[in-house]
């Protein structure tokens, strides 16, 4: 006679209506797909560390950054530094790579959508101090066409204008904008940025 099978013991995320947890009682496997992923990670480091060993990592690392800064502070005090200086802190992006500081630079674009009507995009407003609903209000009425603020494809927000206004751009966003120089605007042209200033 076979050997009856053993059932399968699943881990449930803490979430019933008896509980004050608002975590999303979903299999632990499945908390990261749940409606608050945020507030599943304590309970994930603490009672399911080997389904997720990179939160477990990020806890470890978070804490170590912790201690790495009590040891910095106390080091400063015993020498009696009174410099207030903090050193620049550093982005890290998953897998411990160095997120770069953006360059402020203007970059024009134009699309051509339907064989026949463009579009042109201007990104990186936004880094010159400049709010993007008064820049597209002031070039839809400097063109005389339809300007929008929205969100392009790696979710930072972007001036559409309608029409083929590429080459006229610049001088307008210089004059415009003083604090915008004219080396800091690009061209896209065939994947590449040129300068508009060539």
């Amino acid at each position: 006679m076979a050997a009856k099978p053993i059932p399968q013991q699943v881990l449930y995320c803490p979430g019933s209506r008896s509980t004050n947890l608002s975590v999303c009682s979903l299999p632990a496997e499945y908390c990261e797909y749940g409606p608050d992923f945020e507030k599943c990670k304590p309970w994930l480091i603490k009672n399911a560390p080997e389904l997720y060993p990179e939160l477990a990592k990020e806890a470890a690392d978070k804490t170590a950054e912790q201690l790495e800064g009590l040891e910095v502070s106390s080091a400063s005090k015993s020498q009696g530094s009174t410099s207030d200086s903090k050193p620049e802190e550093v982005k890290k992006l998953p897998g411990g790579k160095v997120k770069k500081k953006e360059k402020p630079e203007v970059v024009v674009e134009k699309v051509v959508r339907n064989k026949r009507k463009c579009v042109t995009i201007i990104k990186g407003l936004d880094m010159f101090g400049v709010k993007l609903s008064d820049a597209s209000k002031k070039l839809g009425k400097k063109f005389a066409s339809g300007a929008s603020v929205v969100k392009g494809p790696t979710e930072k927000e972007q001036i559409d204008v309608q029409g083929d206004i590429m080459y006229d751009i610049v001088e307008f966003i210089t004059e415009t904008w003083t604090n915008v120089p004219e080396s800091a605007i690009y061209f896209m042209e065939e994947g590449r940025k040129v300068p508009a200033t060539a």
